[in-house]
């Protein structure tokens, strides 16, 4: 398990000072909002309750072109061509038309990081009144706040979400050493009713785990039992809630991105390369702000809309998730098998992938007045 890095005894400083732009959270989302403000001259301040990259919450999987993008590539660990789908019925293998890798969390936290030009602490947020941030060591403010501290979305008004009675996934797996070439799913009722299991070969390690979309459905017992159908002992566990519903990019000022926002893809759960993409468009949108070119109100709207611009391919992709299910064995090994026909995977994974492509991304911001900085990313 995790130690907790928040500072203490006599590095337990109080924390305060004004600030451009606050981002609460430093995991996907939150560093690449930082890193969109790179030499934009605003100083800015990464809170996180832990040390950057020291709690990793995900399989770590992402399209291999988001990586070499993001200049993140030196985090991969393996590459695969391919998708394998088991089920009790058989075994279907798609070639897809772009690679999938997975990666190091640390690795990569720790060069999206060397990206950014902002301040980072570690302190526990409690909550917000107005442009201020309240934290376990005292207070912060800023104009521009931004919440990325995942599903809890706790900058909200609301108090945020409260599993199980809350649009959320849960997914657990577990770490053993061990290696594989393939990357695997299982559609499977006993490992769970709706839902799926998975193993990621990450170079010597293997991220072997079950995902339920019913909250309420405990997966520790599936994820040992997939990890002893495996032959691999179940170590090292890793748990999280997933949101698999879009929410509102704005609340008030405050600025949503990441699973604070639901920026999580419903049915696979896929949900790294669409914290880079919203916090590539906030990042845009809030370096526009401390450098002049508009005001908070305008990056608010603009923000908030390009979020719901998006909102009916996570619909279509909820409605797709909540089939699973309702199908019959037979029926879903039967889509299977047909979806594996190669045109078909063309298709679909190529639009897949433009739900957040990775064509959006670039190099990190260069400082403003640089004549070759890159254009900005449009939506």
């Amino acid at each position: 398990m995790p130690k907790r890095a928040t500072k203490r005894g006599a590095e337990r400083t109080p924390l305060s000072g004004e600030y451009d732009v606050i981002v609460c959270g430093a995991s996907f989302a939150g560093l690449t909002v930082a890193r969109q403000l790179t030499g934009s001259g605003a100083r800015v301040l990464l809170l996180d309750r832990y040390e950057i990259g020291e709690r990793q919450t995900s399989a770590c999987g992402i399209p291999t072109e988001w990586l070499t993008n993001m200049g993140l590539e030196g985090s991969a660990k393996q590459e695969f061509p391919a998708l394998v789908v088991h089920t009790p019925l058989g075994t279907s293998r798609y070639e897809l038309p772009w690679t999938f890798s997975t990666f190091d969390y640390r690795e990569l936290c720790q060069l999206l990081d060397d990206q950014n030009d902002a301040e980072f602490e570690t302190a526990k947020v409690n909550g917000r009144t107005g442009d201020t941030v309240h934290t376990d060591r005292g207070d912060v403010s800023a104009p521009l706040i931004v919440d990325a501290l995942g599903w809890r979305r706790i900058l909200a008004s609301d108090g945020g979400y409260q599993p199980p009675d809350a649009p959320l996934s849960r997914g657990l797996e577990v770490h053993p050493d061990g290696g594989s070439d393939d990357l695997e799913l299982w559609i499977d009722r006993r490992y769970v009713p709706a839902g799926y299991g998975w193993r990621f070969p990450a170079g010597g390690e293997e991220r072997i785990g079950v995902g339920s979309f019913d909250p309420k459905f405990h997966v520790k017992d599936t994820t040992v039992l997939l990890s002893d159908d495996l032959d691999r002992p179940p170590v090292r566990y890793q748990g999280n809630w997933i949101p698999h519903k879009l929410r509102p990019g704005t609340e008030g000022q405050v600025f949503f991105v990441g699973d604070s926002a639901g920026h999580c893809l419903p049915l696979t759960a896929e949900g790294i390369r669409t914290a880079f993409y919203f916090g590539i468009k906030l990042g845009d949108e809030l370096r526009a702000v401390v450098e002049g070119r508009q005001d908070r109100g305008t990056a608010l709207r603009s923000y908030a809309a390009f979020t719901e611009d998006h909102e009916w391919k996570f619909r279509w992709m909820l409605r797709a998730q909540k089939l699973v299910p309702v199908l019959p064995a037979r029926l879903q090994r039967a889509l299977i098998w047909a979806g594996g026909r190669p045109r078909f995977v063309r298709w679909a994974f190529t639009h897949y992938l433009e739900i957040a492509p990775p064509g959006f991304a670039g190099p990190a911001p260069l400082p403003r007045g640089d004549e070759t900085e890159p254009v900005a990313t449009a939506a």
